[in-house]
């Protein structure tokens, strides 16, 4: 078992869990969570050789320009709407993370055959 992979499956399945977790409870301290584990996600996705890491990292840091700013809009107008919507883009950028996550994974197992 290649633990390196599981600590990077591990972080981006958080960051897809906690924006959920943020959108079912709707706090701040949910919302800093959700993108303090997005940072550290894409900052495992920087090391990433693959054939879809530039796809996994954009996508990555999509999460980050939707939460980062959420949180900020959440904390400094206190109305979160608008942290909301971005919550749910962010969401979105992560299930498409996990996909390419998927894929990658089937690739790596058809060149092992």
């Amino acid at each position: 078992m290649d633990w390196g992979k599981v600590i990077f499956a591990f972080f981006n399945l958080m960051s897809l869990t906690s924006t959920a977790g943020y959108l079912y409870e709707q706090t701040s301290l949910m919302l800093f969570i959700a993108a303090s584990v997005n940072v550290i996600s894409t900052i495992l996705k920087i090391g990433v050789k693959n054939t879809l890491s530039a796809e996994l990292l954009a996508s990555s840091l999509v999460a980050d320009l939707h939460l980062i700013p959420a949180f900020i809009y959440e904390q400094s107008f206190g109305e979160s709407r608008y942290a909301i919507a971005l919550a749910i883009g962010a969401l979105v950028a992560n299930i498409f993370s996990a996909i390419l996550i998927i894929v990658g994974s089937m690739k790596s197992n058809d060149a092992d055959y």
